[in-house]
């Protein structure tokens, strides 16, 4: 597809008077948790192991998000099962990341530093799942996927973090129970339950297929993880499999109040410099950018943030720009890094076609600004609200216009005075 070139969009775009900026240092008060693989090994003790006999085959979830030491996570776990006699094996609990394929998956681990070497246990990356249940949920019936790797299993525990979702508000959100139903059901059942969320309610619609699932495997339980705005961690629980439904929410609470936030809630343009699977399951985290753009589900209420321009992705991701959809504004060398098939797997799985729409494309960094500023209304540069941001997950330092300044929380402190140029229409900033 062939875009404009950069004479083209300047002849339709009048020079726009850039606003000073400042780079920002924002600390919220954390909690950070001391030793954190050494107390997964002690709250794996809460789980029913004596349930399952020596040798048996445990099948270990584990999800694509970039969770905080999370090889570390999963070496513990397989310590712990080894060290009880049983026979771990690590299975991808991503739905259809990883291009929907075994190998993909598998390099997706291997992207977070899980790999058979790492954890000490064999990888079954099998994209196979069998049909477990068939529930209703409304007016809605459906059938419930599980990963062949984790049926054939003499027990499952999954390892994940709890934390607000990106599609969704509710009682349950992203954590163990998301895991189960659609990490762990694969392509088939992240495509099946996304169908059923979609039309009758993420919330209903995991509740149903869950039980369906605790009832359909031996599930033993899981580690659930809560970060801080640190993106460090801030709590570790195990989780008996029958105790998952109800323990849940109280942690969904605790994540809420750990998040990291935006330090202004109104803001004119937000800038993002990558976004990834790695950072969000929406490539953006969806609650810092206040945008959700899936059907039947309104917008988070705060922030309000009249335009994003997202300039790139993370290596992460490996071409997955699911989440580009959210921004009003992209660059020319984004597409270059853009693998469509996987954006379109994890797309049609979901349902949440909006994500992974293009939106208008710039050549470089100057053009779009010079696009996002006209479409503002070409404010006063000493009025318009601009933040800029690594990503969605890394916001403990930043960049905002003079015109964020007052509004700052007592949380964030001003470093520097710093001055946007550009090299080849590429932003850089520099100290004044």
């Amino acid at each position: 597809m062939e875009f404009p070139d950069r004479d083209a969009v300047a002849s339709l775009v009048d020079a726009q008077p850039l606003p000073s900026f400042v780079r920002v240092r924002s600390a919220p008060a954390t909690t950070t948790l001391p030793e954190p693989t050494v107390r997964a090994r002690e709250e794996l003790a809460r789980l029913p192991f004596d349930s399952l006999s020596p040798g048996a085959r445990v099948a270990v979830g584990v999800g694509s998000r970039g969770i905080h030491r999370v090889d570390e996570y999963v070496a513990s776990v397989v310590a712990e099962l080894d060290e009880r006699g049983f026979d771990p094996v690590v299975v991808p609990a991503m739905g259809s990341h990883g291009g929907a394929t075994a190998e993909g998956q598998r390099e997706t681990l291997a992207s977070l530093g899980v790999t058979e070497a790492s954890v000490g246990a064999p990888i079954d990356a099998r994209m196979d799942a069998e049909r477990v249940a068939t529930v209703r949920v409304g007016d809605t019936t459906y059938p419930v996927f599980v990963a062949s790797a984790a049926v054939a299993a003499d027990g499952v525990v999954v390892v994940n973090r709890v934390k607000p979702h990106t599609n969704f508000s509710g009682r349950v959100e992203s954590g163990l129970c998301k895991m189960l139903v659609a990490g762990l059901g694969k392509q088939r059942g992240a495509s099946s339950f996304h169908a059923a969320a979609l039309s009758e309610g993420y919330v209903p619609a995991l509740e149903a297929a869950f039980a369906a699932i605790a009832e359909a495997v031996p599930l033993v339980g899981g580690l659930a993880l809560v970060e801080n705005a640190a993106e460090e961690t801030a709590h570790v629980e195990g989780i008996p499999g029958s105790e998952i439904l109800d323990r849940e929410p109280a942690l969904l609470e605790r994540a809420y109040e750990e998040m990291a936030t935006l330090p202004v809630e109104e803001v004119d343009l937000l800038v993002v410099d990558e976004l990834g699977k790695d950072v969000s399951g929406a490539g953006m985290d969806t609650n810092v950018v206040g945008r959700y753009r899936v059907l039947n589900a309104p917008d988070p209420e705060t922030p309000e943030i009249q335009l994003v321009y997202a300039r790139g992705l993370t290596e992460r991701t490996e071409g997955n720009g699911n989440g580009i959809g959210l921004a009003d504004l992209t660059r020319r060398a984004v597409l270059d890094q853009l693998d469509t098939a996987k954006t379109y797997a994890n797309a049609l799985t979901s349902g949440s076609l909006a994500k992974a729409r293009i939106p208008v494309v710039a050549p470089d960094d100057e053009l779009a600004l010079r696009i996002a500023l006209s479409a503002l209304g070409s404010p006063a540069p000493d009025d318009v609200r601009v933040v800029w941001i690594r990503n969605t997950q890394d916001l403990g330092e930043l960049y905002v216009s003079t015109g964020v300044v007052g509004d700052l929380p007592e949380t964030a402190t001003v470093v520097e005075e710093v001055e946007l140029g550009f090299d080849d229409g590429t932003a850089r900033f520099e100290p004044r």
